[in-house]
């Protein structure tokens, strides 16, 4: 078990399953008869919703060393202080998506409590993990999406970091991988993408950047898809 210090180093917030239907570009008839895998799933309610519509979702975070209780006062903190955030920084953003930042805040809430009343009695669908490296089999799941995490933190994530983590990604998915947003936290363009883009489609992948219909955050409304099927 990690020591409580490391948890504040952590941010516990997510995002909703009707979110992640946008920002991936998905209809839930693309989650039938599938093995889904989110990774990193921070406080999503995507896995808790999805198992109750009767898909088969898994997710991974290296949050989910923790307890449920001090995840769950975590994220009400992280909630919080998030919010107060925004009220200064709000013109970073789109607000269409949502009305204003009491409906962010109601989703954030919405998918937080989702999240952890389900890893309260679920919890072996939350899988613990520190990325680069991923303790499933090869090809265990179909889908993976990945959103939030990969691309947005290029300030402190290097490029060697993004290509292990998307190569271990590939690793364990059998059909495709796909990745939110392709932006930084200025909301810029990856730095690099055109050059993980050039290697993903040297190893034979199809390679998508697609416009979806989720766009909160300025410049961020596009995916990356990275196709395995021959």
């Amino acid at each position: 078990m990690r020591n409580q210090l490391d948890l504040e180093r952590i941010v516990f917030i997510g995002r909703t399953f009707e979110e992640y239907i946008d920002m991936f570009g998905l209809k839930q008839a693309d989650l039938y008869g599938k093995k889904v895998l989110d990774c990193p799933a921070g406080a999503c309610s995507f896995t808790a919703v999805g198992n109750q519509l009767g898909y088969h979702i898994t997710a991974c975070d290296i949050a989910y060393y923790y307890p449920v209780d001090l995840l769950k006062k975590k994220g009400l903190e992280d909630i919080k202080h998030a919010m107060h955030y925004m009220k200064k920084a709000k013109n970073n953003y789109i607000w269409k998506y949502f009305d204003n930042i009491r409906g962010l805040e109601s989703q954030r809430l919405q998918a937080l409590l989702s999240c952890t009343a389900d890893m309260e009695k679920a919890l072996k669908r939350y899988i613990p993990v520190d990325l680069p490296i991923l303790p499933f089999d090869d090809q265990q799941f179909d889908l993976l999406l990945s959103a939030h995490f990969l691309f947005i933190y290029s300030d402190r994530l290097d490029y060697n970091f993004h290509l292990a983590t998307i190569n271990e990604l590939l690793r364990v998915t059998k059909e495709e991988v796909r990745i939110f947003p392709l932006v930084d936290l200025k909301g810029e363009r990856y730095l690099h993408l055109d050059k993980m883009i050039n290697y993903l489609q040297g190893k034979g992948y199809t390679v998508e950047e697609k416009t979806v219909a989720y766009h909160f955050q300025k410049n961020a409304n596009t995916m990356l898809r990275i196709d395995k099927k021959k």
